[in-house]
């Protein structure tokens, strides 16, 4: 799952989506050729090199209570810096505490909820659609996501995070855990999910669509080969945006450079790689959230289980600064050794935070 964890020492961690009115009706044929995907994906390892025409760092939309905002790729929308993952949400021990959480980080400034249909068999989105009474909803870009590869195992997804998050819509609804080769053809097939979600902008239920995923650039760059193909295009896409990934099979480098170029909503997360990149001594929380922050990114998601370590992140989002190259080296200089072979990356090199793979009945 895509999910941020922290421990006592630290945090843990854009207009409408272009489409036309029907989805291409793929056959077995209609799958990407080797040759167009490796041009589509050696583009995106080029352009990871010209981190120079990333835009500046220090380019807000507004501030709102000392927390910085930032445009939300060609949505038109405003984003806070950072973001709360809704995961550890669902895992306090009182509820209540939880909408406490959530209420205070509205309060304070943060915009952006995140959220998923499977979190905690449904106990975050419950969680968070009784912290968004009482006038709460109309402060949050309420953001939750669908493991549900076809239509109807979609639509069923769709209606039951509505229900739980008490809202008739969802500003943005994502395609959760795109960690498999098979899952652009799925979601893109006829009777596939997407169907399901356009339906579902159609009749107001969302605004936005993206996708999110944790385990390999390569899939990441698949996904949007294949919306291309269907004349189809994302909003949003999210993926971890960390001081290790900057070494090991990279989402900085290969897919970012992408997503700017065509202006799309960057939603970076796991930026401390849940708590593994704290346990290897190699970076402070505070250096973590920063590096992600100085990324071209619209947010920084990072789990808040607590009001001390949500202190932390308004913190850290209201005392950033745009790193300068050398203080950009010395991050990456100090976890190099550490993130080779992701060992630290857990989300890249095995299942442990895939959820789809012990649950796959959750894909329809």
């Amino acid at each position: 799952m895509e999910k941020e964890n922290h421990q006592d020492n630290g945090l843990s961690s854009y207009g409408t989506a272009s489409m036309l009115s029907n989805i291409d009706d793929p056959s077995g044929e209609d799958v990407l050729s080797r040759r167009e995907f490796l041009e589509f994906a050696s583009a995106g390892v080029i352009a990871g090199t010209l981190h120079a025409a990333f835009p500046p760092a220090n380019v807000w939309a507004e501030v709102k209570n000392g927390i910085p905002y930032r445009q939300l790729g060609r949505t038109g929308e405003k984003v806070s810096l950072v973001g709360m993952g809704g995961y550890h949400l669902g895992k306090q021990a009182d509820p209540n505490e939880s909408i406490t959480i959530i209420r205070k980080a509205l309060d304070e400034g943060i915009n952006f909820l995140d959220n998923c249909w499977d979190y905690n068999d449904g106990e975050s989105e419950i969680r968070m659609g009784k912290a968004l009474r009482d006038g709460y909803r109309d402060k949050a870009f309420l953001m939750t996501k669908i493991d549900g590869r076809t239509k109807s195992s979609a639509v069923s997804q769709i209606d039951d995070s509505l229900r739980r998050l008490q809202t008739d819509h969802i500003d943005l609804l994502q395609f959760h855990e795109v960690i498999r080769d098979t899952d652009p053809d799925r979601i893109f097939a006829k009777g596939g999910a997407l169907e399901a979600v356009v339906e579902a902008k159609r009749d107001g239920k969302i605004r936005f669509i993206g996708f999110t995923g944790h385990k390999s650039p390569e899939i990441h760059l698949k996904m949007l080969a294949t919306a291309a193909r269907h004349h189809f295009s994302f909003d949003t896409v999210q993926m971890p945006l960390n001081v290790m990934d900057a070494h090991f099979d990279s989402f900085e480098k290969k897919v970012l450079p992408m997503l700017v170029r065509d202006d799309v909503g960057v939603l970076g997360m796991k930026p401390m790689g849940d708590h593994f990149i704290l346990d290897s001594k190699t970076a402070t929380p505070v250096e973590c959230l920063h590096y992600a922050m100085n990324l071209p990114t619209s947010v920084v998601i990072t789990g808040c289980d607590s009001l001390p370590i949500l202190d932390q992140a308004l913190q850290a989002a209201r005392s950033f600064k745009p790193l300068t190259e050398s203080q950009r080296a010395t991050v990456l200089a100090k976890t190099a050794a550490a993130a080779q072979a992701g060992k630290y990356e857990l989300y890249k090199t095995s299942h442990h935070f895939d959820g789809t793979f012990a649950n796959p009945h959750w894909l329809g």
